[in-house]
Parts: structure tokens; C-alpha cells; sequence
């Protein structure tokens, strides 16, 4: 070494070193291929202890390797854990996606709310709706309505979820499909508001009609595909035996 000189330096990897939750991470560099890297957050994820710094913390140092924000790699660890039901760390990679101003979409709502529901945090998805979603009813996809309408029914939170149906109706946006409504109806007997029951039912009997000639209709369809199937089969059978008589 020249005089003077300092030690070398050497680039720290942030993965390598032991994160918050105690566990030493291993080296991952630019060379890893996009699939080894996600499978390595998801394991590392799953092994760790339950604590939001643990997990922030292992987030912050997998993407520190990235020059743009790896929003769809994360898309698939959080498909991942879904798949483990690891709801608690679903929630935890979501609200520190949203804490770096990624993911602001309707499809990373769905998948906030689901999991809070599915942890048990009913309270806490009905507070991130009211603060994040509910000030656009007017476009609000129904798929995220749907979900929210029936978080309510399944917590026994009727109050919010007749509350959230009326926001809908003052829209004029019409439920596209008779569970909806069915839990909506649901909801106004067993708070006793028996008027808004009738009300409901009267304004949206056309669902019920087209459900009902919709499921008579498929089973018609099916009847004659399997008629049509077994008229094949018997003619395919004759020619068959005309075949083999001709040839005798």
C-alpha cells in the first residue's frame, strides 16, 4: 500500500447485511435474474418476524439495487404472499408501496381491503375506504364496490353498508348483479327498515327477472349441446356400421 493511502473501499451490498429483524440477507446484484429476485423477497419476507420495521425495513434494501421503482415485481411478491395468505405481510408491502407514493391504483385498493378483511381489520379497511375511495363513488369500479358491500355484510357493519349503497343509487349507478342487491335487502331486515327493503326490491325486480331467464336460458343451451353432441355420436356410430358391412 502507498503511503498515505487509505484502505481500500468496498461497495456495501444493502441486502447483505442483517436487516432489522435479524436475519442476514444474501448478496443479490444486478446479475440475478427479475424472478430470483422476487422469490428471494417473498421467502425473506414470510421467514420474517411480524414487525413493520423488519419488513420496511428488507423492502427498502431490495430496492435499493433498482434505478426506477420495481412496481411490478412487487405487484407479483404481493400475488405471491396472497397465495401463502400471508395477509398481515400483503398489508405491510401495500402500505409501504403507498408510503413511497406507488401503487395509487383502484386494483391495489382491492387488494388492501381484501387482505385487511382477511386479517380481521374490518374497522381499518372501512377507515381506508372512507379516507381514500368513497370521495369518488361516481367511478369507483363496482368490482371495489362489490368488495366493500360485502366486507359490511360479512362484519355485520349494515349501517355502513346501506349508507354506502345509498352513495351509489344518488349516482344513479345501477348494481350489475343480484347478489348485490340481495345483500343490500338483507341488510334493511335485519336493521328493520322494512320500507327500504320493499323499496329496493321494487326498483331492482329487473335483476332478479334477467338472473332467473339468464340461468333458464344457459340450461336450455346446455340441453341442446348435449342433444346435439349425442345426435354426433349415433350418426358417427351408423356410418360405422355401413362402413363395415360394405366392406364384407
Amino acid at each position: 500500500m502507498a503511503p498515505g493511502s487509505g484502505p481500500p473501499t468496498t461497495q456495501v451490498n444493502p441486502l447483505s447485511q442483517p436487516n432489522v429483524g435479524g436475519i442476514l440477507k444474501h448478496q443479490i446484484g444486478q446479475n440475478v435474474s427479475r424472478k430470483d429476485k422476487v422469490q428471494f423477497l417473498v421467502t425473506t419476507l414470510i421467514d420474517l418476524k411480524d414487525s413493520k420495521e423488519a419488513v420496511y425495513g428488507t423492502l427498502d434494501a431490495w430496492v435499493a439495487w433498482e434505478q426506477k421503482f420495481p412496481i411490478g415485481p412487487l405487484k407479483n411478491v404481493i400475488l405471491a404472499l396472497e397465495k401463502e395468505y400471508q395477509w398481515h405481510k400483503v398489508i405491510q408491502v401495500i402500505k409501504w408501496m403507498l408510503s413511497k407514493g406507488q401503487g395509487n391504483t383502484m386494483g391495489t385498493y382491492v387488494q388492501l381491503i381484501r387482505a385487511l378483511d382477511m386479517d380481521n381489520r374490518a374497522e381499518e379497511a372501512h377507515q381506508f375506504w372512507v379516507k381514500k375511495v368513497s370521495v369518488d363513488l361516481h367511478s369507483v369500479p363496482w368490482q371495489l364496490c362489490r368488495l366493500m358491500l360485502s366486507v359490511y355484510y360479512r362484519n355485520n357493519m349494515l349501517e355502513n353498508l346501506v349508507k354506502l349503497f345509498k352513495g351509489l343509487e344518488a349516482f344513479d349507478r345501477k348494481p350489475p348483479e343480484k347478489s348485490i342487491v340481495q345483500r343490500v335487502v338483507d341488510a334493511y331486515e335485519m336493521l328493520g327498515l322494512l320500507e327500504e327493503k320493499e323499496r329496493v326490491l321494487e326498483k331492482y325486480k329487473d335483476i332478479y327477472t334477467k338472473t332467473q331467464t339468464g340461468h333458464k336460458k344457459s340450461k336450455e343451451a346446455s340441453v341442446k349441446k348435449k342433444k346435439k353432441s349425442e345426435k354426433r355420436r349415433q350418426t358417427s356410430a351408423s356410418d360405422s356400421i355401413v362402413g363395415t358391412m360394405d366392406d364384407t
